[in-house]
């Protein structure tokens, strides 16, 4: 979170993507990254007061739903599978 906070303040002091990324020692993707991330959360440089690191992370970092794995992987039509088996070169690993 450091260098997240060192992206945003380099960025809202003027400088380019290239040259933020070159001080912070990161590539310049993940300073896009990082920006894209922060202006879908709305936030911007100056931080509010009490943004602690971990705060700042669950805004830019949000965890994903957890999906059950049941729901996750429907059920192959096995009398399908069975049929395009019986075909000349067809394998399980393409179906």
């Amino acid at each position: 979170m450091r260098k997240v906070r060192e992206i945003l303040r380099l960025r809202a002091s003027g400088l380019t993507d290239r040259a933020v990324a070159q001080s912070v020692g990161c590539a310049r993707s993940t300073v896009q990254e990082c920006l894209k991330r922060a202006r879908e959360a709305g936030i911007s440089w100056p931080l509010p007061e009490g943004v602690d690191d971990a705060a700042l992370e669950t805004q830019l970092y949000p965890r994903a739903p957890v999906v059950a794995a049941a729901a996750a992987f429907a059920e192959p039509g096995f009398a399908y599978v069975a049929r395009e088996l019986s075909r000349k070169h067809v394998t399980r690993r393409q179906l």
